[in-house]
């Protein structure tokens, strides 16, 4: 069975950060993530952070294209 949702030490591994990163980005609504359980527990769907780092190498290929002109 595949899991629908990452905790945020799953997302910190999965985009090579540390553990304070994931939860600012979830923080600043930059990443879309629900709140279970506990106050800090954090839940970030798999297709949230595919989409999420879709939108980042979009923006990394407007940034490029801007920089070449």
């Amino acid at each position: 069975m595949d899991t629908r949702f990452l905790t945020l030490a799953d997302v910190a591994e999965t985009l090579n950060l540390t553990m304070s990163a994931p939860r600012a980005l979830v923080t600043s609504g930059d990443l879309p993530a629900i709140q279970v359980g506990g106050k800090k527990v954090w839940r970030v769907e798999e297709s949230a952070l595919e989409h999420y780092i879709q939108q980042q190498y979009a923006l990394a290929r407007q940034r490029q294209h801007a920089n070449a002109q």
